[in-house]
C-alpha cells in the first residue's frame, strides 16, 4: 500500500536556523493522523511544505504519490486536497457563499453542485443565516468555520487541519469531530495539528511528535495508549529536559496585596465617606508635628 503522505530527510531553514530537520514521517491511507509538538517546533512550517506553499531547503515529499517538488505533480496533487491553513487564507470582502463559489470554480465544480454542496455545508456548521454577512465580520470561530467548509467542499482524498478546533465552540466542535470521523471512515485521510490532546486522543489512530524540528515520536494511538494517557506520552517525549517545573517565588510569598491592604478612609460623624483627595489630606495633617 502507498503512503499519502511520505517525506525523506526534508528539512527547512530560516536565517541559518533549521525549523524543521530531517523530518521522515509516513502517513498511510485512511490515517487520522495528529502532528503534535510545543509552539514553534515546526508543525505548520511542515504543513506548509506537505501543501506546497513552502519550497523545502532540502529532502523529498510525496503527496499522493506525487512529487511535491515537481510542479506539474504538485498540481495533481493540490486538486485532490483540503487545507485549513494556519492564518485562514480567505477573502475578507467576500459572502460565505461567494467564497465556497469562487473555491468551487477553481475545483471545476459545476455551479448546481457548488450550490448544493456549499448549502449543505453551510447548515451543517451552523453559517447558514450568515450568508449575507461578510467574511470579515465573522468571528474567529466562525471563520474557522467557512475555512473547514471550502476545504471540504471538493471531496479531497486527503485533509490538511492546522488547529482546526481552536476558537471554535462547543457544539461546532461536536459537529466537527464526527464530520471528519465520518471522512476518514469512507477512506479518505486527516493530517491534523491540535494543542488539545484529549480531541487528539479521542480522533486519532496514529500521531506523531515534533519537537524543534526533529520528529521524536511516530506511532499508532492503540500502541501510544497501552503504556497510559496520550498526555503522559507528549510530556515524555516533548517535555522539558530536566523535568522540571517553573515556579514563582512571589506567589509562595504568605504576605499579599490584599494582607498589605489600602489606607484607612476615615469616616466624618454624620457618616459620609470623604474623597480620596480629602483623605489623604486628612492623613497628612495627623502626621505633620
Amino acid at each position: 500500500m502507498n503512503s499519502v503522505i511520505s517525506t525523506d530527510a526534508l528539512c527547512r531553514a530560516f536565517h541559518g536556523r533549521l525549523a524543521v530537520d530531517t523530518l521522515h514521517l509516513t502517513v498511510e491511507p485512511g490515517t487520522f493522523y495528529g502532528f503534535l509538538g510545543p509552539n514553534g517546533a515546526g508543525k505548520s512550517t511542515t504543513i506548509k511544505m506537505l501543501t506546497g506553499l513552502l519550497a523545502p531547503t532540502s529532502g523529498s515529499i510525496r503527496v499522493l504519490g506525487c512529487d511535491m517538488l515537481d510542479s506539474k505533480q504538485s498540481l495533481e496533487a493540490k486538486r485532490q486536497i483540503g487545507v485549513i491553513p494556519e492564518n485562514l487564507a480567505l477573502f475578507d470582502n467576500l459572502t460565505a457563499t461567494d467564497y465556497l463559489t469562487f473555491i468551487g470554480r477553481i475545483h471545476g465544480l459545476g455551479r448546481d453542485e457548488i450550490r448544493k454542496r456549499s448549502s449543505e455545508l453551510l447548515t451543517l456548521l451552523s453559517l447558514d443565516r450568515e450568508t449575507k454577512k461578510l467574511t470579515i465580520d465573522y468571528s474567529h470561530g466562525m471563520r474557522k468555520k467557512l475555512s473547514l467548509a471550502a476545504a471540504l467542499l471538493s471531496n479531497p482524498k486527503l485533509l490538511f487541519l492546522d488547529e482546526p478546533f481552536e476558537g471554535v465552540d462547543a457544539v461546532a466542535s461536536l459537529v466537527i469531530r464526527d464530520l471528519l470521523l465520518q471522512f476518514t471512515h469512507r477512506g479518505a485521510t486527516v493530517f491534523l495539528t491540535s494543542h488539545v490532546l484529549e480531541i487528539v486522543q479521542r480522533l486519532c489512530t496514529h500521531v506523531g511528535v515534533i519537537v524543534g524540528g526533529k520528529l521524536v515520536l511516530q506511532n499508532s494511538m492503540q500502541e501510544i495508549l497501552e503504556s497510559g494517557s496520550l498526555e503522559k506520552k507528549f510530556i515524555e517525549v516533548a517535555g522539558s529536559e530536566s523535568g522540571s517545573t517553573a515556579t514563582l517565588d512571589w506567589l509562595d510569598s504568605t504576605e499579599t496585596s490584599a494582607s498589605i491592604g489600602p489606607s484607612v478612609v476615615p469616616v466624618d460623624h454624620g457618616g459620609s465617606v470623604p474623597s480620596t483627595l480629602e483623605a489623604e489630606k486628612t492623613q497628612e495633617g495627623d502626621a505633620s508635628p
